[in-house]
């Protein structure tokens, strides 16, 4: 790569030498329009007198068509006069000259050989400007182009340099051994696998926070609740205390409150509900052995009328099947082994 860069940087300099060494015509003539056009700057009049070189057309314009007004203004004078004196001469002349057809017909065939002189001069000239008119716009267009090259070869040329100076530095700044383009990789590699993990991570750390969020949420509403049942509670002690003249039936009440409320947290009961009198609803909410993430655990308890027998069972949230466990504590009518069991199954992970 150095030995290519070397190559293009000694063509540029190669290029830039060469177009600075090389005699160009347009060159030259900016210089010489330059310097004529501050001498016809200080003496305008200088153009009158025929001196060559390119001035600006403006004033060139100018003092043609000043100089052309003058000389129709001579012709015609001229030709006043001429034609004056021949009628004089003609007037007081003996013999008068004899003019015929002749020869005012070859007056007018050299008058018309005259007329075709000018009218083939006058083309060329609107030729030869037209030329101008046309090719100078290429010409600037080519040395623009031509000066637009060689600046920027300057510039890559400098460009180049610099690259060189700073790998230089960098060459200073970094010593062997240097990262090679397949340890990057192996590089680069590592970190997009180390990515990834911290992406997974990242998302389960995401997850974590929305569940807690919704357990925060669900504990608002909850204490909300609790509140609200706190109120009605208080009401209906204060109501009771006016009612009851034992005072031990408001510390029986808490008592029974409390040990409800500890009833409820040690089976993670959630919910109990009676449906009619003989059918009750209980929701637990319970936790697998190695998970923190709880499931709600519906047992339906159905009895027979007016006795204290099971007629039916329903479990609903367990993945496994607990028919066997039901059907035989429903046979010995034994609720709280049957509830016991099948929330053992459900902390199991069932």
């Amino acid at each position: 790569m150095d030995i290519d860069n070397s190559g293009k940087l000694d063509a540029a300099r190669a290029l830039q030498s060469k177009l600075e060494s090389a005699k160009l015509n347009i060159v030259e003539d900016q210089n010489r329009f330059d310097t004529l056009q501050s001498t016809l700057a200080k003496d305008p009049g200088l153009v009158s007198e025929g001196v060559a070189g390119t001035t600006d057309p403006a004033i060139v314009a100018a003092e043609v068509a000043s100089q052309i007004s003058f000389l129709r203004n001579l012709k015609f004078q001229y030709l006043e006069q001429k034609a004056k004196d021949q009628y004089v001469k003609t007037i007081v002349s003996d013999e008068p000259p004899i003019i015929n057809a002749d020869d005012n017909e070859l007056l007018r065939i050299e008058n018309d050989k005259k007329k075709e002189i000018l009218s083939a001069a006058k083309a060329r000239l609107a030729e030869k400007y037209s030329d101008v008119r046309t090719l100078a716009p290429l010409v600037e267009q080519d040395y623009n182009k031509a000066r637009a090259l060689t600046q920027e070869a300057a510039a890559l040329a400098s460009k180049i340099l610099d690259a060189r100076l700073t790998l230089t530095r960098l060459r200073q700044a970094h010593p062997h051994p240097r990262l090679t383009i397949p340890a990057a990789n192996t590089q680069l590699d590592d970190q997009i696998v180390e990515m990834q993990q911290l992406d997974d991570e990242l998302q389960q750390v995401n997850t974590q926070v929305d569940t807690v969020k919704e357990r925060v949420k669900a504990g608002a509403v909850e204490v909300e609740r609790l509140r609200v049942e706190r109120a009605e509670l208080e009401k209906q002690v204060n109501a009771g205390q006016k009612e009851v003249q034992d005072g031990r039936v408001v510390g029986l009440y808490d008592w029974y409150t409390v040990a409800l409320a500890m009833h409820r947290t040690l089976l993670d009961l959630e919910t109990a509900h009676s449906e009619s009198e003989n059918e009750l609803h209980l929701t637990y909410a319970v936790a697998p052995q190695g998970s923190t993430q709880r499931r709600h655990i519906f047992i339906k308890l159905l009895f027979l009328p007016n006795s204290r027998m099971l007629g039916e069972v329903q479990v609903e949230g367990l993945s496994e099947d607990v028919e066997d466990v039901v059907g035989a504590h429903l046979q010995a009518n034994d609720v709280p082994g049957l509830i016991a069991a099948v929330l053992a199954r459900a902390r199991a992970g069932a």
